[in-house]
């Protein structure tokens, strides 16, 4: 994340006092970005810091607390980074946090860390049935079963999740090297590897792949985000869990095992990792639809999801639209009341936009009708 350079604000209206006044004055910094500033004072439940050319910035109570073995180490005089909690806060301070600041510098350094594969030791700190959990940057990492080392592989013959995670507990305490393939602070995922790639480098094996090509690989991990896909020797593509089926998909696992043959295409290369569609390969459900559906037919769909936004109905396998939440006063119970997961109803197509694969449904029935059987697979 770079710190912020302060815009100007350019008035057009020229001949008041109040826009000569304003001309050149700088824009408060958002909540949200990192700015630089001298520390000026240290109190004991207070930290201000000199924010040129917005003003003071305070790091003062919960912000304070969370940062105070930070602070322990800052005196006044020192250069610090801090992300904006509030851009106009008590007294007309900025309001600040050094830890937050700190964890933005951390997921960015991450991020370069996944372009560069550059090798870290890692204590294991704990183990799960799914890989290991591991220590950076004051972060936890994630190591995926999938991507342990032979040597570390846990070697159970009937695939027992139980016996897996303790075999994986064997290897606390243990320190790996391994680098980032994952980093995603939004969801505050950060996933390691400690696959070698032999003698080749991955910009050598990255460099065979296009865009469009369809490929051969064997499943060798599945995650809540997707599955790995071994291309070859100590080479993994990835198959995001919106890429794996045009129907809805809630869990990778369900679909499929380590060691099964996939076919897939390669639909995006970047920062030397390959990206994977299953689904690219077969029929689009909505080009189909296209030819059967119009706006105000009225169809037949079966709940398969609830989100924040209503319920999702699918009308036909991979095809999928939304009943909004507002045709309920905006109440989730009365919604989740009127339509059950599982069960069919009959909808009115009101927004249908296949290219975009965009489908919105209106129920009017008080009563879901009794016989609806939609002729879809879930």
């Amino acid at each position: 994340m770079d710190i912020i350079t302060p815009p100007m604000i350019v008035m057009e209206n020229k001949g008041s006092a109040m826009d000569e006044v304003l001309k050149g004055t700088f824009l408060l910094p958002a909540p949200g970005s990192l700015v630089e500033g001298t520390v000026i004072a240290k109190d004991k439940m207070a930290l201000y810091i000199d924010v040129p050319p917005f003003g003071t910035g305070l790091i003062f109570g919960r912000e304070y607390l969370n940062a105070r073995e930070l602070i322990k180490e800052i005196n006044p005089g020192d250069l610090v980074t801090a992300k904006v909690i509030e851009s106009e806060g008590e007294n007309g301070y900025i309001e600040l946090s050094l830890k937050e600041a700190k964890q933005a510098m951390v997921w960015s350094e991450a991020k370069r860390a996944a372009e560069s594969h550059e090798l870290f030791d890692l204590v294991v700190k704990s183990a799960n049935k799914g890989g290991l959990i591991v220590s950076w940057q004051n972060l936890d990492g994630f190591i995926p079963t999938s991507q342990l080392k032979p040597e570390h592989y846990p070697k159970v013959t009937d695939g027992n999740k139980d016996k897996i995670g303790e075999e994986l507990k064997k290897l606390v305490g243990e320190k790996l090297q391994a680098f980032v393939i994952g980093a995603d602070p939004k969801e505050g995922k950060l996933i390691f590897s400690e696959k070698v790639l032999g003698n080749k480098s991955r910009k050598e094996i990255v460099a065979k792949y296009n865009i469009g090509d369809v490929v051969e690989g064997e499943i060798s991990g599945a995650v809540d985000f997707g599955v790995f896909v071994k291309l070859e020797e100590g080479f993994e593509g990835l198959v995001h869990i919106s890429e794996i089926a045009w129907s809805l998909v809630e869990n990778p696992r369900d679909h499929f095992k380590i060691g099964d043959k996939i076919r897939a295409k390669v639909i995006e290369i970047k920062d030397d990792k390959v990206s994977l569609s299953i689904k690219a390969l077969k029929p689009n459900p909505w080009e189909e639809a296209s030819t059967k559906y119009k706006k105000s037919d009225r169809v037949k769909g079966i709940i398969i999801k609830y989100n924040k936004y209503g319920a999702l109905a699918s009308i036909e396998e991979g095809v999928a639209g939304l009943v909004h939440i507002s045709e309920f006063g905006g109440n989730e119970e009365t919604l989740k009341k009127a339509l059950e997961l599982g069960k069919g109803y009959l909808f009115t197509i009101t927004v249908f936009d296949p290219k975009s694969q965009k489908l919105i449904l209106a129920f009017h029935e008080k009563k879901a009708p009794a016989e609806v059987k939609p002729e879809i697979t879930s």
